[in-house]
């Protein structure tokens, strides 16, 4: 993933002139460009790019914390990432630097390069340019809650305020009559292009019938619709009122949506479409939301299921009627047996998180489960942590082992 920040030398009186200052850290910042850096001027410190401060020398406290005050005041709340090198009283600066800024509440961290070419440090300083530039995709996003979140997610109904002010994201809300209005007019042809697509690809169609296939290609292409009018970068739907209202579902639309590369989620679960937002952000990969239906403590292993599933997820996908209702389109999906990562974001002010590794070993068909299902074996977490201290019901599985990666971010940017 490409990393873009700037750097900022700063240094004592005591060094006159670029020369002086190129001759202490001109190697460094040498290496900073060599991974995605830019020399960045002080004036230009409000900048969209994430911002790190090289401690060229010593005597740079006040400095420092001035600059990371004007950066604040551009870019609230960002953790600062200090870089130090061996020489010059670097190091010493960098840690009284730090030291203020934890006591004013402010979160950071330094990252010291033993040498110019110290490969570990400047992989960290890669990881860190593009955490920020997660954080700051994060708070630039609007997420669109179409209808309130169902009754039943009694401890997911944070307040926007809550989402913006720890996660970043504008939740802009929507009536749910609006979506409404828009798939009374999505034309036939249009519906009848989507539905045949779906079938097209599937390996069976169980109980949907054509009229069942027309109406969600109806939703799908509301909701994108919806999406371009109001430029959402993420949304999520009420589903069930759609079920109760109008006999349909919104499982292919929402699918369909993810797969776009727009964030759909259930229920209008705003947690669960943040922690959605973010994995796939930190890791360039399409999540499924899912519910934990069953546990296995002895094995350390969990039932995950839900009646969608992004299709470019799945091996292979059969179209089969909403698990619950009966009504509508579900997808029962056939998802690959690989490494996964299970994450859960949760508490007051979603604050708190959850994060698991393991493996998906089967796929399930269950006739008293939502559609898709993965039996997935826990390697590292335990799925008693689910039973002890829940932090809600929806799930978030990403391909791939990650948690060390979304645990540095969290404890940077959340915890």
């Amino acid at each position: 993933m490409e990393a873009r920040f700037g750097f900022i030398p700063v240094a004592s009186v005591l060094v006159e002139g670029p020369e002086a200052l190129d001759h202490i850290i001109g190697e460094y910042a040498v290496a900073l460009t060599g991974i995605g850096g830019t020399l960045t001027n002080v004036d230009d410190i409000g900048q969209d790019l994430p911002v790190f401060y090289l401690l060229a020398t010593g005597g740079t406290e006040s400095k420092t914390l001035e600059l990371v005050e004007r950066r604040q005041k551009a870019v609230p709340g960002e953790p600062v990432f200090i870089l130090a090198h061996p020489g010059n009283n670097s190091l010493p600066a960098a840690l009284e630097v730090l030291a203020k800024l934890h006591q004013d509440g402010l979160k950071g961290r330094i990252i010291y390069l033993n040498a110019a070419d110290d490969a570990v440090a400047l992989a960290a300083i890669h990881s860190a340019a593009i955490d920020l530039g997660v954080r700051r995709t994060l708070h630039a996003a609007k997420v669109g809650l179409v209808g309130a979140p169902s009754d039943w997610l009694v401890a997911s109904m944070p307040s926007g305020k809550v989402v913006n002010e720890v996660w970043g994201p504008e939740v802009y809300p929507i009536n749910l009559g609006d979506l409404v209005g828009r798939i009374a007019n999505v034309t036939d042809e249009a519906a009848g292009a989507a539905a045949d697509a779906l079938v097209g690809a599937a390996t069976g169609c169980v109980e949907p019938t054509r009229e069942d296939l027309l109406d969600v290609a109806r939703v799908s292409q509301a909701l994108k619709q919806l999406v371009v009018d109001r430029r959402l970068n993420a949304l999520t739907v009420r589903c069930f009122d759609l079920v109760l209202s109008m006999k349909t579902t919104g499982c292919f639309a929402l699918a369909e949506l993810t797969d776009a590369g727009v964030i759909a989620g259930c229920e209008g679960d705003i947690v669960t479409t943040v922690g959605l937002m973010w994995a796939r952000l930190m890791t360039g990969t399409t999540p499924w939301m899912a519910n934990p239906a069953q546990l296995d403590e002895a094995a350390n292993a969990l039932w995950l299921a839900h009646c969608t599933v992004p299709r470019s997820m799945v091996e292979s996908y059969r179209l089969r009627s909403h698990f619950e209702s009966g009504l509508g389109v579900g997808i029962q999906g056939v998802l690959p047996n690989s490494p996964v990562t299970l994450v859960r974001i949760g508490g007051t002010r979603m604050e708190r998180i959850w994060i698991a590794e393991g493996a998906i070993v089967r796929s399930g068909d269950a006739e008293n489960l939502c559609r898709t299902q993965a039996y997935v074996e826990l390697s590292d977490g335990s799925v008693s942590d689910l039973l002890t201290e829940p932090l809600g019901n929806h799930i978030v599985l990403v391909p791939g082992h990650h948690a060390a990666r979304l645990r540095s971010w969290w404890e940077t940017m959340i915890g």
